[in-house]
């Protein structure tokens, strides 16, 4: 289903990608290729569905923000996408999607806010709250972090 180079490549970007002007050619050049052939593969393998989107996971601690609330919103759902344009401009936001509400739990949208305090990640809610006009929701803090892991699919001596 993969050839060799094609797992290679996969596990080369499963981890941390260089932070570089061009952290492509840094990965080729560790993996013996061109930057051509890689982004190619790349483009081949999200054209044929294999990969989906990329993402990026900011290790926020190790930037200052040491707060950080997941704040769940009550939103009428024909206002989801307008409400949900607007939490998702907010700096501060690194998350936001639509959930199903649960029995006893209401709330549909979800944002993750990052700040250097508890305080200031309460007065962006408040401000995300009163430019939405949505007041219902509540500021969920995290205590403390019991897992954060990217998916691995190939190890880098997997192709053989």
């Amino acid at each position: 289903m993969f050839t060799d180079m094609e797992k290679n490549i996969i596990a080369a970007i499963q981890s941390d990608i260089p932070v570089s002007p061009r952290p492509y050619l840094d990965l080729a050049e560790d993996l013996g290729i061109t930057e051509e052939v890689l982004l190619t593969t790349l483009q081949n393998l999200c054209d044929r569905g294999v990969i989906r989107r990329f993402g990026a996971t900011l290790r926020h601690q190790k930037t200052g923000f040491t707060a950080n609330a997941m704040v769940a919103w009550k939103v009428d759902e024909d206002q989801i996408d307008r409400v949900g344009e607007i939490m998702a401009s907010f700096e501060q936001v690194s998350h936001c999607y639509r959930r199903d509400p649960r029995g006893d739990w209401p709330y549909n949208l979800y944002t993750m806010i990052h700040a250097r305090d508890m305080a200031s990640c309460l007065q962006s809610a408040a401000l995300m709250s009163e430019k939405a006009g949505v007041g219902d929701y509540i500021p969920l803090f995290s205590v403390r972090e019991l897992k954060k892991i990217s998916m691995e699919y190939f190890s880098d001596n997997e192709s053989d």
